[in-house]
């Protein structure tokens, strides 16, 4: 495998899913600030050097140390047609708090550049690691938490057979307020009977 070949890829038609190193941070970054209004309106508070190569440096060097350990999952999507060293960021999905045991669940988050929006790319990335996430990952649940008035976050989920399992009341601090989130859940496909 040559060195340059990310940890985890999964690929889509149109994507590249990978696990970036640190020397992508200047990219990564490209993306947050391209997308600060964007992504802030529905994220919880950043760190004060959040818009900094060195924290995105860090920042992805922990990600490397969180696969590892095997807690979480951040994987960045890159247009496949371009080379992996290069191509811009087009978003994010990750699976945090892996948790195994009788559990075999994790949390999914993700984001896409406002400028991809209605493209199809968010549900293609999603499904992907959905897959990886019941395949080689061996993972039973994936829960999904949105705030009521993202429509695209929700009919991403719902079109990829997440079921709506309640309202969160107050559950994460966006913008100095306590967001109520609707959650979401799938559960891995169950094998056929027989």
């Amino acid at each position: 495998m040559p060195s340059d070949t990310p940890p985890v890829l999964l690929t889509t038609p149109r994507l590249n899913l990978a696990l970036l190193p640190p020397d992508a941070a200047a990219r990564v970054l490209a993306y947050h600030e391209a997308n600060r209004e964007h992504l802030g309106a529905v994220s919880p508070p950043r760190p004060d050097n959040f818009f900094t190569v060195t924290w995105w440096r860090s920042r992805l060097a922990q990600d490397a140390e969180d696969w590892r350990r095997g807690i979480a999952l951040r994987l960045f999507l890159l247009p496949r047609q371009q080379p992996l060293s290069s191509a811009p960021v087009l978003g994010s999905v990750s699976l945090t708090d892996i948790r195994r045991g009788p559990l075999q669940s994790a949390e999914m988050g993700f984001g896409l550049d406002q400028r991809s929006q209605g493209t199809g790319f968010m549900t293609e990335a999603v499904r992907a690691v959905c897959d990886h996430a019941f395949g080689p990952l061996g993972l039973h649940r994936i829960q999904a938490n949105h705030l009521p008035e993202n429509h695209r976050s929700a009919a991403v989920l719902r079109r990829l057979g997440f079921g709506v399992e309640g309202l969160a009341r107050e559950l994460v601090l966006i913008e100095g307020r306590w967001r109520d989130h609707v959650l979401t859940a799938l559960l891995a496909p169950r094998a056929p009977a027989g």
